[in-house]
């Protein structure tokens, strides 16, 4: 068995270890360590939350097809991405103002992605910079995610700083040309970070692919496009060079009724063609959405609220507690479909069914309802 996988760098103090044994346990000290309005911030998605919902029930809505009588001795749930071996096929999704949820904001969770074995992505929007978040992880896996906020210059300087601090991917958000209604804040008449970082939002609005040309035609670090929810955009994106199609909605907190990002995958999948690499985030929590998503034809998944949550919960060792809850889900979970690693897993694995739980932001957690984790 890989040495690097049973013996990882950095591990969950035995006290952390013994205070989250379940995943659920870490959604539930979130929400002792919040206030409300971070809280919501975490939960929340646009308008009627239907694209919040969708999220879970496309993953929901898939059943395993399991083979049996197959060595699964030697599980290995390591994949390689960007030339570099992870521990899983997981990136810490780019979330903003991750500040409100520990003093560290994003070095602490770049630290905990690097210690464990898994990539990160910084958001534009989150504390501290590109700068600083390189140092804190200079041995992490760092891909930096913008939103457009100026001329093409702004962007240049943007690209060429991520090129500079070693970031292994450059990411554009396309999927943000208008800032969303989030009812759960403008009912408190709560403003967000979001909200409030509202000056030059005219360059997200206008963003073309003009500007993805430019990146692709002047820069030779692999360019990534997050918010692409058609076959028709990821086949323009494919002829424009871009290397990583991002299938995301937000996790439901831009466009409302929008497909879930499951639902939407296939189509992403099929008109890649082999010809670019496919990630996705949208609803992603526990070891068998990771398993479902990469047999389904994604390269990577991104974790959004878990983080979130995991980082509420006790900083950078509860990322790394949950890293390593959700590594321990998936190798079970490979184990039992009949695999030894994630190369030997296909569509065939995968079977349409009819979801038990009513989808919503809690419903991969059904255990928050006994006691003590009632809230």
């Amino acid at each position: 068995m890989n040495e690097a996988i049973t013996k990882p760098a950095a591990t969950a103090s035995i006290g952390v270890a013994h205070e989250f044994e379940n995943l659920h346990e870490l959604v539930a000290k979130a929400r002792a360590n919040l206030n409300q309005n971070a809280w919501d911030y975490i939960v929340g998605g646009t308008e009627t939350e239907t694209t919040l919902r969708r999220n879970r029930m496309a993953l929901d809505e898939i059943a395993f097809r399991p083979r049996v009588l197959r060595d699964v001795s030697h599980v290995d749930a390591s994949v390689e991405v960007f030339g570099r071996k992870l521990r899983l096929p997981v990136v810490l999704a780019p979330v903003g103002a991750l500040e409100s949820f520990d003093p560290g904001g994003a070095a602490t969770v770049v630290r905990a992605a690097g210690g464990f074995g898994a990539a990160h992505m910084l958001s534009s929007v989150s504390d501290p910079g590109m700068e600083q978040v390189a140092q804190a992880g200079p041995g992490t896996l760092r891909i930096y995610q913008l939103y457009v906020r100026g001329d093409d210059a702004f962007v240049e300087d943007h690209v060429e700083r991520a090129i500079a601090s070693g970031n292994a991917a450059f990411c554009l958000t396309v999927d943000s040309a208008h800032y969303s209604r989030r009812e759960r804040d403008l009912a408190k008449r709560h403003v967000t970070v979001g909200r409030a970082r509202v000056a030059r939002r005219e360059f997200q609005m206008a963003l073309e692919w003009r500007t993805v040309k430019l990146i692709k035609d002047k820069y030779k670090i692999p360019l990534i496009l997050k918010g692409i929810a058609t076959a028709e955009d990821a086949k323009i994106a494919i002829d424009h060079g871009v290397e990583w199609i991002y299938v995301s909605n937000h996790g439901g907190r831009q466009l409302d009724h929008g497909r879930g990002a499951m639902h939407v995958l296939p189509e992403i999948v099929g008109a890649a063609a082999g010809r670019a690499k496919v990630m996705i985030d949208g609803g992603f929590c526990r070891g068998t959405d990771v398993v479902k998503a990469i047999a389904a034809g994604a390269d990577l998944v991104g974790i959004g609220r878990l983080q979130c949550w995991a980082l509420a919960a006790a900083g950078e060792a509860g990322v790394i507690r949950m890293l390593e809850l959700l590594e321990d889900e998936v190798r079970r979970c490979l184990g039992l479909v009949g695999v030894n690693s994630f190369a030997e897993l296909d569509k065939s694995y995968l079977h349409a069914a009819t979801p038990t739980n009513l989808p919503d932001v809690f419903s991969a957690f059904p255990l928050l309802s006994i006691e003590p984790y009632r809230y």
